[in-house]
C-alpha cells in the first residue's frame, strides 16, 4: 500500500473530524461515558482491525481512549490508516464516543 503524498494528507485530513495528523500517523482521541464503555470501544475496535488486518495503537485513559494509526511497513500513513479512522469513528458513534478536548 502506497504513502499519501504530504499535500493529499493534509487535505484529507481536514475531511476527518477531530483527526489529526501527527508526525507519521493519523490520531485523536474520544472520550466515553466510562470506564466499561470504553473498554468495550476497544474490543469492538480491536475485532474490526482484526478482520481487516491493520491494527491501530491504543492508549487508554480511564474514560478516554486515544487511537493512532500508521502504516508501519509503509513508514506513514496510507489509505488502510484512513479506513481504519473512518471506523473507530463508527464504532465510537454506536457507544457514544464523543472527541476530547486537548
Amino acid at each position: 500500500m502506497a504513502l499519501i503524498a504530504p499535500e493529499e494528507l493534509t487535505r484529507r485530513v481536514q475531511e476527518l473530524p477531530g483527526w489529526t495528523l501527527e508526525g507519521a500517523a493519523l490520531r485523536r482521541m474520544f472520550t466515553f461515558r466510562g470506564f466499561p464503555d470504553a473498554v468495550a470501544f476497544i474490543v469492538r475496535l480491536g475485532f474490526v482491525a482484526e478482520a481487516a488486518d491493520h491494527h491501530p495503537d491504543l492508549l487508554v485513559n480511564y474514560k478516554r481512549v486515544t487511537v493512532t494509526y500508521s502504516t508501519h511497513s509503509e513508514g506513514g500513513v496510507t489509505q488502510k490508516d484512513f479506513a481504519g479512522a473512518r471506523t473507530a469513528d463508527d464504532v465510537a458513534r454506536t457507544l457514544g464516543g464523543i472527541q476530547a478536548d486537548r
